[in-house]
């Protein structure tokens, strides 16, 4: 193996573990759920506690945590969905198998007045299915993890959340009915279409995936020709579960790509982007480069170096149209490692080691930081004081999907995941 091998497989390997002792952490360990950031009185995010789920197998064949204790904290967390309340009562856990996006850290119960997020259920069912893959044994603990997950899966009533149209609603508030707004066109739902498509007990009709792409935009950025969404995260969610290397829908097939290539290209697209920096932020360049949802400095408009610049909180950067205003963060960026590894690699070097974003950071890297807005309290530029499970999960993931790719490889064995990907009318590789 040659130093620099060894030097980025030092670093993955940190970073990794480091990511991962979030979900140690910042966890009620008698019920599973996963904090959702770490800010005072913050409750469970549903989507990190699946993301928590996934990350334990990577975590016991990365000897980051022990069998037995993953076996523990997967139990728990799935006992614990199981028998919370699902009623429309606005202080229960969810309802018709879906689940409340925010819960309250000790009772489980409705945190914030939050909606029952149809995407963020799809996050956490997919980390149960990941859990009831890996956890294969005959001792009854294991058994009970795979009943438990299927059973999960296959309480969701997908078609009640179409709420009588098509393609699947955003979520449901008990106090005001269904939100008026559909998952319509390329985003990170493509995955909740998968497990929506592949249920046994309450499957969408094929349909409801053919209106969800009506919307696809195909651009030409740069000279790169791919399926359009501004922020990276839209391009990783789905493929921290599914591998989509040489598998095609009609789309793709039209288009003579895969969804993975797609991201690879969606990579290259933000990494251009940063290098012509047309806003003239500072630190932009080919080796830091990746908006995305994301913390900010505040909703602030500031006159610095003599431009006046509008800065914004959490809210979900794109490139190359925006929103963006100089915020860049680390987590994006190395979870497109699977996708362009020969841009990525030199960006967490980079950012480890001359920008030093792990540096008294609990948890790897900080989530977002921000060269260009800078004061007294910032005088080398704004860092985001927290970390956020739904940054972390990716990190842990989508490198082992780079250096093993242990979460394609047990989700090519759930057999829900292979029928929604034929009922979607995906082809080639594995699924021949």
């Amino acid at each position: 193996m040659s130093y620099q091998k060894f030097r980025e497989d030092a670093e993955l390997e940190s970073l990794q573990f480091e990511s991962f002792d979030y979900f140690l952490n910042e966890v009620n360990p008698l019920n599973g759920l996963i904090l959702d950031k770490t800010a005072p009185h913050w409750p469970a995010s549903i989507a990190a506690t699946g993301f928590a789920l996934a990350a334990y197998p990577v975590a016991v064949e990365r000897h980051f945590m022990s069998r037995s204790l993953a076996i523990e904290r997967t139990l728990n967390t799935l006992r614990f969905f199981w028998n919370s309340p699902q009623s429309p009562e606005p202080d229960a856990t969810g309802y018709k198998g879906f689940y409340y996006h925010f819960l309250d850290m000790k009772t489980g119960r409705r945190a914030w007045k939050s909606e029952l997020s149809t995407i963020d259920s799809s996050f956490l069912i997919a980390g149960m299915l990941t859990a009831g893959c890996y956890f294969d044994g005959q001792n009854a603990e294991e058994q009970e993890i795979r009943e438990l997950s299927e059973a999960l899966y296959t309480r969701v009533d997908w078609q009640w959340a179409q709420n009588q149209k098509n393609t699947v609603t955003l979520g449901w508030r008990p106090e005001t009915d269904f939100l008026p707004y559909w998952w319509d066109g390329f985003d990170e739902a493509l995955l909740l279409y998968i497990l929506g498509l592949g249920s046994p007990s309450h499957p969408l009709p094929e349909s409801s995936y053919i209106d969800w792409g009506n919307s696809y935009e195909w651009k030409n950025i740069y000279g790169i020709e791919y399926l359009y969404a501004g922020p990276l995260f839209t391009h990783h969610y789905s493929h921290m579960w599914v591998d989509f290397k040489n598998i095609q829908d009609a789309f793709m097939r039209k288009k003579k790509i895969d969804y993975f290539e797609n991201s690879r290209r969606a990579t290259y697209v933000h990494q251009q982007y940063c290098i012509r920096n047309p806003l003239d932020y500072k630190n932009y360049f080919e080796c830091c480069w990746g908006l995305t949802a994301s913390d900010g400095p505040g909703h602030i408009k500031r006159k610095i170096d003599g431009i006046e610049r509008q800065f914004y909180n959490y809210v979900a950067r794109g490139a190359p149209y925006g929103p963006d205003d100089g915020t860049i963060s680390p987590w994006a960026s190395v979870a497109s490692l699977p996708f362009a590894p020969e841009i990525v690699l030199p960006l967490i070097d980079h950012f480890v080691h001359e920008l030093k974003l792990k540096l008294e950071n609990s948890y790897g890297f900080k989530a977002s930081f921000n060269k260009t807005y800078r004061n007294k309290k910032y005088p080398e530029g704004w860092i985001s004081e927290y970390h956020f499970g739904i940054n972390q999960g990716p990190i842990v993931l989508m490198i082992e999907n780079y250096r093993s790719g242990l979460l394609w490889s047990l989700m090519k064995k759930c057999p829900f995941i292979i029928q929604g990907l034929k009922r979607a009318g995906f082809t080639g590789g594995y699924l021949s």
